[in-house]
């Protein structure tokens, strides 16, 4: 379930970082943000259910915070809102993505994690204190390709 969820988690990631140099309008993104928001929370809840013990749990934890991060931007473009509240939340889901980059022995997710770590700390930035960070559009349709895309895609094939 996990390369499904990065390979949705990806493109909503490209079409962002699109939006984000202006050649999407935010309110054209809000339903792809819902929508993924709405996959990634069923594929968690589901991992939730099935959970059996502490690290089952702190897994479930990463995806809602991807969950949470989708959901919240779907309501902030489509109410027009500022986002500053959003920014704020990303800087919670920074700081905890260094703890999942802590916890994993395999190299590849640590690099994801920090690289996420990276992503929701620039959004911090963007959204939460209003900097103007020009590179934004571009680096996060990056780390969508590299970190969940192109992962998603290999493990979907069984090829991760």
């Amino acid at each position: 379930m996990l390369g499904l969820a990065l390979f949705f988690i990806g493109a909503v990631l490209i079409v962002n970082g699109v939006g984000l140099t202006g050649r999407i309008d935010a309110k054209d993104s809000a339903p792809f943000n819902l929508l993924v928001g709405l996959l990634s929370l069923a594929i968690n809840l589901l991992g939730l259910y099935r959970a059996s013990g502490a690290m089952d749990y702190f897994a479930v934890g990463g995806g809602l915070l991807f969950a949470f991060t989708y959901l919240y931007l779907a309501a902030v473009q489509w109410c027009g809102l500022k986002g500053v509240g959003l920014g704020w939340y990303c800087l919670f889901v920074a700081i905890s993505a260094l703890a999942f980059a802590a916890s994993s022995a395999d190299i590849r997710v640590i690099g994801m994690w920090l690289l996420w770590a990276s992503l929701w700390f620039f959004f911090y930035l963007a959204l939460g204190l209003g900097k103007k960070l020009p590179f934004l559009g571009i680096y996060t349709a990056v780390i969508g390709i590299v970190t969940c895309w192109l992962p998603g895609l290999l493990m979907m094939m069984g090829r991760w």
